[in-house]
């Protein structure tokens, strides 16, 4: 059982930056591919980005492409989804989860992956 600790969220204004960390709590030395989803109130939990192990394939959801760069330090166990140029839309709940499954995709699908965070709050005020 792996579980992933997410950090980074918080209350910032429209326009601005956000930079959300992912990290298994315990090391893992088997490969992974991670994802970011974001849930709103009332809505479904959609998609936002993902980057496989290696770091070479990576995928956006359309409405954060160009504002929005996933990375990952191996080296550090460590996910990060840096977020610029919020808007008020991009207000969600933000989940970080890993696919042991597939660790050299990029997938959108949420079925792939095998574990999720808590979640980390991202409010964006107008």
């Amino acid at each position: 059982q792996v579980q992933l600790l997410e950090s980074g969220g918080g209350l910032v204004q429209a326009g601005g930056s956000l930079r959300l960390s992912c990290a298994p709590s315990r090391r893992t030395f088997t490969p992974y591919a991670m994802g970011w989803f974001r849930q709103a109130p009332g809505k479904e939990r959609e998609f936002v980005a993902a980057i496989s192990w290696s770091s070479s394939n990576k995928l956006y959801a359309d409405s954060v492409k160009d504002r929005f760069t996933i990375s990952r330090d191996n080296t550090k166990n460590t996910g990060y989804l840096q977020m610029n140029s919020l808007k008020p839309e991009d207000m969600a709940v933000y989940y970080c989860a890993t696919s042991f499954r597939r660790p050299w995709a990029s997938d959108s699908d949420p079925a792939q992956y095998d574990y999720w965070g808590q979640g980390t709050q991202v409010t964006v005020s107008s």
